[in-house]
């Protein structure tokens, strides 16, 4: 499986860079993560459990940080194993451009997938690598700019209360 996308985030590189390589950003962000230990020269562990159609897995995995370039790139690679459902292992490129708002981030994702997982068909499986890699960035963004309430300058006409994400959603107050 192959996947490319840039992800606009409000907050300066410096900012998104650290915030790849903290455990703690990391276990916030990642759907479905358990525990994330580790440092960025060590690598890191992690504890992943999710559902891609009808298998539910928890995966035991390492990822490991190379081409650190502060601010600008880093390259992650990893392997998850999740018993019977399969294994994942991969690896993704990650840029990161100053821009109007704060950050184009882009990444080349190359992953595998083994095990029952394979059995699942591609287009299960790039429909939920898409489905988390946009909410590991909606988590990243809330994370680092909670109070921006999104990219496209519109203000929310609510007279500034504050919604719920159901009446976000489905637009009832």
């Amino acid at each position: 499986m192959q996947m490319s996308d840039q992800k606009e985030i409000a907050a300066d590189p410096a900012t998104v860079y650290a915030a790849l390589l903290s455990p703690e950003v990391l276990k916030a962000c990642v759907p479905g993560a358990q525990e994330v230990t580790g440092t960025p020269e060590d690598g890191f562990e992690a504890t992943v459990t999710q559902k891609v159609g009808p298998v539910k897995a928890t995966f035991k995995g390492q990822v490991n940080l190379s081409d650190l370039i502060e601010g600008e790139k880093l390259t992650i690679s990893g392997e998850g194993k999740g018993g019977a459902a399969g294994f994942a292992k991969g690896g993704a490129v990650v840029t990161l451009v100053p821009s109007e708002t704060g950050t184009l981030l882009s990444y080349d994702v190359e992953a595998k997938v083994g095990g029952k997982l394979a059995q699942l068909g591609s287009r299960i499986i790039d429909g939920f690598a898409k489905k988390m890699a946009d909410q590991f960035f909606a988590n990243l963004q809330s994370h680092l700019a909670p109070e921006a309430e999104g990219l496209d300058g519109d203000e929310p006409d609510d007279g500034g209360e504050k919604k719920g994400w159901f009446s976000k959603v489905t637009g009832r107050g």
